[in-house]
């Protein structure tokens, strides 16, 4: 009789645990704010590398508008910026791109 009684109480307690309300992970919360702030993060670090091509664009049309005043050192200073250019062209590129992956997630 007793084998009975704790069985049916394990089987109800088993039974009122699988049907008990399940509230969302506090943890899931968290993760979609910090999805947010990363958004955020690199949004801002984009424009900052976009900032940066601009920059190096106006210098490059310096050096090549004026590159009387640099002398032999014009070429160099051309292809370096125009290397910075293409660097944080592609740095704003994939920033952006990371933003967009944390945005699906």
């Amino acid at each position: 009789m007793k084998t009975k009684l704790l069985i049916t109480l394990l089987l109800t307690t088993g039974l009122l645990a699988a049907c008990s309300e399940i509230n969302p992970h506090s943890m899931d919360l968290d993760l979609a704010v910090q999805h947010e702030a990363l958004v955020k993060h690199y949004e801002e670090t984009a424009k900052e590398m976009q900032a940066k091509v601009q920059e190096h664009k106006t210098l490059l049309s310096q050096y090549e508008a004026k590159s009387y005043l640099y002398g032999r050192q014009a070429e160099g200073f051309k292809e370096h910026c125009q290397a910075l250019i293409n660097a944080y062209e592609k740095a704003a590129e994939e920033n952006l791109m990371m933003a967009n992956l944390h945005r699906q997630k």
